[in-house]
């Protein structure tokens, strides 16, 4: 028989199996659709019922429409490709393995959910290694229809002749396919080193290094899928945070845990990671530096301390025919005093206003012949309206975006900063903090500002603006919730000092996944931020893991051979992945002076030679001229991002812009650079002005 009617025969074998699959789960949806529908009908009968006994049925209502919602939701987030997987064992027993487990009416089962230990040697078994597996077979789909299988022979020895073996290559077939706006699963093929990480404890932190198309990210977030199929009730009820570099980012994996039956973890990027305030612009790297660095922390702590701009230098009180006085050095004493107490600022009014009440008294007590008693002037005072008043003036209650623009005062901010910050490192903040809206450093400075002023106490009545009113947030916890069960940190290298703080304060209770490369670091002092990174994850005393991923999946050798040259300055050879296929393609680099015109051109080309996505990537000072030319291609398969925004996506074909743009602008030297080379899969194109480069 020929390989492709083996091939034929196999695939209708597969075929059957997964007919016999899709049909018992139209049994287990209609089983839920009538589970939900015997729940509305408990709440109509509780009616007519006694307060008690309808409390308890309208509870067993309640739980019954969750689960059967529940169902009918992974139900429908698994349907495609739900059957990719099939292992033939020593033991003469095939298994098959899928997005979740499905049993027949009979409780046998049909279907092995990929996350169940019983799958394991799906992900793990090698030639070396085999698990007691004779043959391990991908199976693809398209939605309920078998179209290729893939086989893995790895006992050839306990093979029979009625064992046939079709294909290879499953993996390297999975990534030549054409990419989209979104990141896919890769359950399918998940391979033994990523499979480690994965099902890793979830205890303490597991750090996941590698370089650039190694799946780290796709690694993490099967890695959340992994922990809360194993510990829903520890992981689920007080939630999963995952945090990326930008909002394309999060936008692009958006679709990687919803597809695998998971969608109730909040995705945030460093840019929204503080309810009620989002980024709309990118510091420059010197800027960002400073922002970043724990030496802001110093500055807001001392900028807090300050009398805001226009607050009152004098307090006189008329008292029993005297003229109570507290000077700009008796109100700075108060205040500095009142600092100095246990609760932040904005919880301190009544504090401030006892402080300057004792204040005065001491001031009554030092005049001659003024007979007047402590608690007389406290009480009389203390229910003054004009005193109250001044109060309110003198002790302001800040929002943190208040203090933070306070600082765009050069003075002010000349102070606070004292001998922490240079002049010009002033005038650089200071020019930053004028600007309008916020950037992605400004979030973790507001974020500290909002622990350091604190909240004020409750207002008993509405006012029509309260700066600290709690917004909404997508996941429906409440404002600023820090109590997640696990977070993940994707491109963890590129975290400031202050971003670390601000993300460690949303794991006070969590086990951590982190996943970077250091070869890719846009944050010029790494020592610093793994200080502030190690003091997130609670000390050097937490339980850690590593593991390392080496093989690059995403780029073809030819892109990644020039990718590597780019960073041979500032990498060791065994910091660079090795990359497992070949296209033949190399890149092509294109010199000229037209470079808009050039980039344009170059998308359209590419276009035609992909099915997929094609990205070009430029630094940000050219960005937005290169979106307003990219859209005379008409094409939303076109994406335009500077290098940053680059960090963890992929395109079919990428157009660089004028390499050493990135590299000027960057703090790291070539490392944005060599981020932005390792973004294709298929084709690179590079537009240059230098006619050398990149030599």
């Amino acid at each position: 028989m020929s390989e492709t009617s083996v091939r034929e025969a196999e695939i209708a074998v597969e075929q059957k199996h997964v007919d016999i699959v899709y049909a018992r789960v139209a049994e287990m949806r209609h089983e839920a659709e009538a589970m939900r529908v015997r729940g509305d009908e408990l709440a109509h009968g509780a009616r007519n019922e006694a307060v008690f006994e309808q409390a308890a049925m309208l509870f067993e209502r309640d739980v019954m429409v969750r689960h059967a919602t529940q169902i009918l939701r992974t139900l429908d987030a698994e349907h495609e490709g739900l059957v990719f997987g099939r292992l033939d064992s020593t033991d003469g027993e095939t298994q098959y393995v899928g997005r979740l487990g499905v049993r027949d009416g009979d409780f046998e089962n049909l279907v092995t959910d990929w996350r169940a230990p019983a799958a394991a040697p799906f992900y793990q078994a090698t030639a070396e290694m085999p698990m007691q597996v004779i043959r391990r077979r991908v199976i693809r789909s398209t939605g309920q229809s078998v179209v290729d299988i893939d086989d893995d022979l790895l006992m050839p020895e306990s093979r029979l002749d009625t064992m046939p073996v079709v294909g290879e290559g499953a993996l390297i077939a999975s990534l030549t396919r054409a990419r989209g706006e979104n990141m896919r699963d890769i359950v399918a093929t998940i391979q033994k080193e990523q499979d480690e990480a994965i099902r890793a404890p979830w205890r303490g932190v597991t750090e996941i290094t590698g370089g650039p198309g190694t799946g780290k990210t796709a690694v993490a977030l099967h890695r959340v899928a992994y922990l809360l199929y194993r510990d829903r009730r520890r992981m689920g009820g007080t939630g999963v945070l995952v945090v990326g570099p930008s909002p394309a980012f999060t936008s692009y994996i958006s679709r990687v845990l919803p597809s695998m039956g998971e969608d109730n973890v909040e995705l945030r990027s460093l840019s929204d990671l503080l309810d009620g305030a989002a980024a709309t612009r990118v510091d420059p790297a010197p800027v960002a530096a400073i922002k970043g660095s724990l030496r802001m922390r110093r500055i807001l702590k001392r900028a807090i301390r300050e009398a805001p701009v226009g607050a009152p230098t004098e307090l006189r009180i008329m008292y029993r025919g005297e003229v109570l006085k507290l000077e700009a050095r008796d109100l700075a004493a108060v205040r500095a005093a009142v600092h100095n107490g246990r609760r932040p600022p904005n919880a301190s009014r009544v504090d401030a206003a006892e402080a300057l009440l004792e204040a005065l008294w001491r001031k009554a007590d030092s005049y001659e012949d003024y007979p007047v008693k402590r608690a007389e002037l406290v009480r009389d005072i203390g229910e003054r309206i004009d005193f109250h008043r001044f109060v309110v003036v003198w002790w302001l209650l800040q929002s943190p975006a208040e203090a933070l623009r306070a600082l765009a005062d050069r003075k002010v901010l000349a102070r606070a900063a004292g001998r922490v910050l240079t002049r010009s490192e002033v005038d650089m903040l200071a020019d930053s903090l004028a600007e309008p809206g916020w950037s992605v450093a400004d979030i973790a400075l507001l974020d500290e500002l909002r622990v350091l002023l604190g909240r004020p106490p409750k207002r008993r009545r509405r006012v029509d603006h309260d700066p600290f009113a709690p917004v909404s947030v997508a996941s429906g916890r409440r404002q600023d919730y820090d109590e997640y069960s696990h977070i993940v940190v994707d491109e963890a290298q590129d975290l400031s000092p202050m971003q670390w703080r601000m993300v460690g304060r949303r794991g006070k209770y969590a086990s951590w996944t982190v996943v970077g490369d250091p070869v890719q670091s846009s944050w010029p002092d790494p020592a610093e931020a793994r200080q502030a990174m190690d003091t997130a994850f609670g000390g050097p005393r937490t339980q850690r893991r590593r593991f390392g991923l080496r093989t690059n999946y995403r780029n073809s050798a030819e892109i990644f051979d020039l990718a590597g040259k780019v960073v041979r300055d500032v990498a060791t050879p065994d910091q660079l992945p090795h990359a497992v296929r070949s296209t033949g393609v190399d890149p092509t680099i294109l010199v000229t002076t037209a470079l808009t015109e050039s980039a344009v051109k170059a998308a359209q080309d590419l276009l035609s030679e992909v099915d997929g996505t094609v990205g070009i990537i430029t630094s940000t000072s050219r960005v937005e001229t290169l979106r307003t030319a990219a859209e005379t291609l008409a094409n939303p398969r076109v994406r335009v991002v500077d290098g940053l925004e680059s960090k963890g996506l992929e395109y079919d074909a990428v157009v660089l812009v004028e390499p050493e743009d990135l590299i000027r602008e960057s703090s790291t030297g070539p490392r944005t650079l060599y981020v932005a080379l390792t973004r294709a899969t298929q084709r690179l194109t590079v537009i240059t002005s230098n006619p050398t480069w990149p030599d």
